[in-house]
């Protein structure tokens, strides 16, 4: 499996080498080959005999990270959802996005995404999946500002990456302290002990860092403001990210736990009354918006209450709905914003007050938009998908009423009415999205382009995800026992049978779609006496506005008080640091008990070794009063010259030529440095700052000194030197210890070293010969 998540990683590699091409051959030819070959691979472990499997790489065992991967149900769901939503998109973008774009930088951070979230859904190590976590916030934050010379498309991904990054580092909260009560990084391992997780005193504050998480990632109320602002990016990013991706992996997030958290009273209360508080909210503003892709995303968020509710409840129906409207979301969904972008390619524009009358011109997108929504809004028609999972919703938020947890009595009564609720508006958005832009008076003065059908191409992506929703509307058992049985097994634990049929009698949860259509379709032809109630709900009251209050608020104050420290001057800078190393190095010698002094095993200090220490003294504090920049560094050389006379007397020859040699450079380029600086001046500084300076010299001085003393009086951890005595011949070759240890032992740290000096030198170098330059000019 973890070929899986390379190849895209390696394929974006050689992206902008075939982008050089694109004027002869798209790029997104290329990467399609990608998306389409990891969906072909994992179509073979659809059947009613697969099993899980797992793999794993050892990457960094002394914190029990490993590249460990598991492939169940739930992962092979979202698996093929992302390489198959994934190939149409890729084949879309082709025609959707010309050739003068930016098409290498486009594809290397669309196959970054795929490889971030095909790494989320197959990890099985917590640290593992945290890291893919965060990359698909990183790849979406491109993606969105993909068109970054539009101020919307920078403020749409920075929002979109603030709130999931702030779930994410909750969330990471939370999976540590699963690893601290299991001793595992391993989400199969934990799940097999669950008893203890749920006995932990820990357990309220893991639930909300995991749910953040979560609910940020798939824009759960009140979270779900970056998801409208994140339709600034490209369509066919907008139709892979925000219908069958990234959105999704907080529903993934709660499914994989869902085994652990189940049995908690809590979790019923607050997934399922967040998801059903989100479909309501996302399905009623979505009847507000005016733009084809605003409409969606609200719309998206409404679905995504939809399937996080389902979950919530955690009974077998709810599970196998929630897994069927997953799958069944990403077709319907996934074709509509498709044809969002073919409306707005094709005419110019996505406001739905200039659009109508386009089912003449674009008669087969028209047709793909009637089958997508009519499917988003669960019309009872044989041939719909949406209608059969839709229908499992209703009848799982009816098996409330016998729900043993406590607390669940008057959500569990809500819940069914606030499902019909959410899903009329749900049916008022998805006849106002297709009839209003394809039926009635064309508009074609308000057009900036003349409408005509879209290219062949652009269509074969939204077509194919229709005929999914057709065939498995007609033969919704296809998919049941061979690939959503073993979805539903893996969410929950247990083995779920579902026979799924269109017609089950005349049972409530049929009535409840009756009242929905009813409702919906006087609500809809209705909507402009009724639509005024928005200047109420939310009237003035925004999210929006909150969130762009919080960033301006920590904008300023982060301003202010980083101006007040950061104001020039040097003295200041090395004051505060100085200062805090000072503090916290007190506050840890002296609350851990560090602080020893030992001197039995000390050796008696001869007149030679107080000569040159007294003279190294009295040169330290000599350069403090030098008011003559030669006359101050040459004191100052006489510390560095007395340190190497010290390791000449402790017969360190080594050392004392290393000394020697550092210092007479050191001396050389001070004299060149300072040759250019201005002549060192009377400073007409206080007292008070006179003594503040010698108080954290005296402080910092008094600090290196017992620090000193207490790592030679103390042995906290056995010595290496011995390792390095017994070793250094067999491994090295060499009887040089000290050189043995800096070439062999520590190479790394030496070649880092010489690898920041070469970078340093080249950067000094481009600054000489830029300066050159200019001065030529």
């Amino acid at each position: 499996m973890l070929f899986t998540i390379i190849i895209p990683l390696l394929f974006a590699i050689f992206v902008p080498a075939f982008a050089k091409w694109k004027d002869k051959i798209h790029t997104g030819y290329f990467v399609l080959l990608v998306p389409l070959s990891i969906f072909i691979y994992y179509l073979q472990f659809i059947g009613e005999d697969f099993q899980p499997i797992s793999a794993s790489y050892s990457w960094i065992p002394s914190l029990m990270i490993s590249l460990s991967f598991y492939l169940d149900g739930l992962s092979l769901l979202f698996v093929l959802l992302i390489s198959g939503i994934g190939t149409l998109v890729t084949f879309y973008s082709i025609y959707y996005l010309h050739k003068s774009e930016r098409l290498g930088s486009f594809y290397v951070y669309l196959l970054l995404f795929m490889a971030a979230m095909l790494g989320v859904v197959l990890s099985d190590n917590i640290f593992v999946l945290y890291t893919f976590w965060e990359l698909t916030s990183i790849s979406s934050f491109l993606l969105i500002g993909y068109w970054h010379h539009r101020a919307a498309s920078r403020y749409g991904a920075l929002k979109s990456m603030m709130i999931t990054v702030f779930g994410g580092l909750s969330m990471l909260g939370g999976l540590i302290l699963l690893n601290v009560i299991t001793g595992t990084t391993s989400i199969q391992a934990m799940i097999q002990q669950k008893d203890i997780i749920l006995e932990s005193p820990y357990l309220p504050i893991i639930m909300t860092f995991i749910f953040l998480g979560a609910f940020t990632k798939s824009a759960q109320f009140p979270f779900h403001i970056w998801l409208p602002d994140a339709m600034e990016a490209p369509t066919p990013v907008s139709a892979y990210l925000h219908s069958a991706t990234m959105v999704k992996a907080g529903i993934f997030l709660i499914a994989r736990f869902l085994p652990i958290f189940v049995l908690n009273e809590w979790f019923f209360v607050v997934v399922s009354g967040i998801g059903i508080l989100t479909l309501c909210w996302g399905s009623f503003m979505a009847v507000r918006q005016t733009d084809l892709k605003g409409i969606l995303a609200f719309s998206t968020i409404s679905q995504l209450g939809l399937i996080m509710s389902l979950l919530g409840i955690g009974t077998k129906t709810a599970i196998f709905a929630a897994a069927f409207h997953t799958l069944n979301h990403a077709t319907f969904k996934g074709s509509l914003f498709m044809i969002a972008g073919i409306v707005d390619h094709e005419t110019g524009t996505r406001d739905i007050r200039k659009l109508g009358g386009l089912m003449t011109l674009l008669p087969i997108s028209a047709t793909l938009a009637f089958f997508g929504a009519f499917s988003m809004a669960g019309m009872p028609l044989p041939f719909l998908n949406g209608f059969y999972s839709k229908e499992m919703f209703f009848d799982a938020t009816l098996e409330l009423h016998d729900n043993p947890l406590v607390g669940a009595q008057l959500l569990g009564q809500a819940i069914p009415y606030l499902a019909v609720i959410g899903s009329i508006f749900t049916f008022i958005y998805s006849m106002y999205l297709v009839f209003g832009t394809f039926t009635g008076k064309a508009k074609l003065d308000q057009l900036p382009k003349k409408p005509h059908e879209a290219p062949l191409g652009m269509l074969v992506s939204p077509i194919l995800l229709v005929i999914a929703v057709i065939v498995i509307g007609l033969f919704p058992n296809l998919v049941n026992q061979s690939f959503l049985a073993h979805t539903a097994e893996a969410i929950s634990g247990y083995q779920i049978e579902k026979n799924i049929v269109f017609w089950q009698g005349f049972i409530p949860p049929l009535f409840m779609s009756i009242t929905v259509v009813v409702l919906g379709a006087l609500l809809y032809v209705t909507r402009k006496k009724w639509s005024k109630v928005y200047t109420v709900i939310p009237g003035n009251l925004s999210f929006n506005r909150v969130y762009d209050k919080i960033i301006v608020g920590v904008e300023t104050y982060s301003s202010k008080i980083t101006n007040s420290y950061m104001n020039g001057s040097l003295r200041r800078y090395i004051a505060l640091i100085m200062t805090m190393i000072v503090v916290t190095t007190f506050v840890t010698i002296f609350a851990t008990g560090g602080f020893q002094i030992k001197t039995d095993d000390l050796a008696e200090v001869s007149y030679a070794e107080i000569f040159v220490a007294v003279t190294m003294a009295l040169a330290a504090i000599g350069t403090v009063f030098a008011r003559n920049k030669i006359a101050a560094i040459l004191i100052l050389g006489v510390v560095g010259y007395g340190l190497s006379l010290l390791f000449v007397i402790y017969r360190a020859p080594d050392l004392a030529l290393t000394q020697l040699v550092v210092e007479t450079i050191t001396v050389a380029l001070f004299l060149l440095c300072f040759y250019h600086l201005p002549n060192l001046r009377k400073t007409d500084d206080t007292i008070g700052i006179k003594l503040t300076n010698g108080i954290i010299a005296t402080s910092f001085g008094t600090m290196m000194t017992l620090v000193a003393i207490s790592a030679h009086s103390s042995k906290w951890f056995p010595t290496i030197s011995d390792y390095y005595v017994e070793t250094s011949y067999k491994l090295g070759g060499g009887d040089n210890i000290v050189n043995i240890i800096l070439v062999d032992m520590r190479g790394l740290d030496t070649l880092f070293e010489i690898t920041v000096l070469g970078i340093a030198a080249l950067a000094i170098y481009g600054m000489v010969k830029l300066r050159g330059e200019k001065e030529g000019e």
